[in-house]
């Protein structure tokens, strides 16, 4: 049997949190006994607590334990220029209307995107992206690629219009997004996509493809973004890491 990786004893904790057989000021038990129920090393024990402290669900102390001090992860991830925080400044300005949810086998262009094989399941969440008051058109439309595991992430979603999907992942199961990366690339809007974003057949656009990655390494969400040129732009701050140094 093969020990589990660091990264699922913290997703199988935070969601033990999240649902409340682990309580808001309650301790967790040692780490011996972590080792013990969960059949691994110290080692990877320490890396999963230290996972959910990152999350801002628990506090450790020496000699005092692991304290659960909140049922949701913190949402401070703030990669330098990768994030919609940074890059496309949605934020608080705009908010998802899911138009569709549904899962399906991965196949052709779309696995090559996904960088997965052939057959693979994901779960598929379309949204629009629109205005708060919604009075002008699409900004952009978005569909998000996620483990088909999290079947419930989609109605969420749908709930919580404003809360990016990756956040909501990680709030109800733990997976902590550690690196984004992103590619952009122009392209022309086609027939279908004009009429959702209601924009002329062959328009120009921007593809945004982002790979939401976790502290192991694994690709557990993507999103394929298309927005019309005239409605987006990208904004970002470049600087030194520091002063040059002159030598005398």
């Amino acid at each position: 049997m093969n020990k589990p990786h660091f990264a699922d004893i913290a997703r199988d904790l935070t969601e033990a949190i999240a649902s409340g057989r682990l309580p808001v000021g309650t301790y967790l038990p040692t780490e011996l006994e972590l080792r013990d129920r969960y059949n691994t090393s110290r080692h990877t024990i320490r890396a999963a607590l230290a996972e959910l402290q990152q999350l801002g669900l628990v506090s450790r102390r020496k000699n005092a334990g692991t304290r659960v001090e909140s049922a949701r992860p913190r949402n401070d991830f703030r990669p330098s220029l990768a994030s919609i925080d940074d890059v496309v400044q949605f934020g608080s300005e705009h908010r998802r209307v899911v138009q569709s949810t549904g899962e399906i086998a991965v196949s052709g262009a779309l696995a090559k995107v996904l960088r997965c094989e052939e057959g693979e399941q994901w779960l598929r969440v379309s949204s629009l992206r629109v205005d708060r008051d919604n009075r002008r058109p699409p900004v952009g439309w978005t569909d998000v690629y996620i483990d088909a595991a999290y079947t419930d992430i989609a109605e969420e979603a749908r709930a919580n219009p404003e809360t990016l999907i990756s956040s909501l992942i990680e709030a109800h199961y733990g997976r902590c997004v550690t690196e984004i990366q992103q590619d952009v690339q122009a392209v022309s809007v086609d027939a279908k996509m004009a009429e959702r974003l209601q924009v002329a057949p062959g328009s120009p656009a921007l593809e945004i493809v982002r790979r939401y990655i976790d502290s192991s390494g694994i690709t557990f969400e993507v999103s394929v973004s298309v927005h019309p040129a005239e409605r987006f732009s990208v904004s970002m701050r470049l600087r030194r890491d520091g002063p040059a140094s002159d030598s005398h």
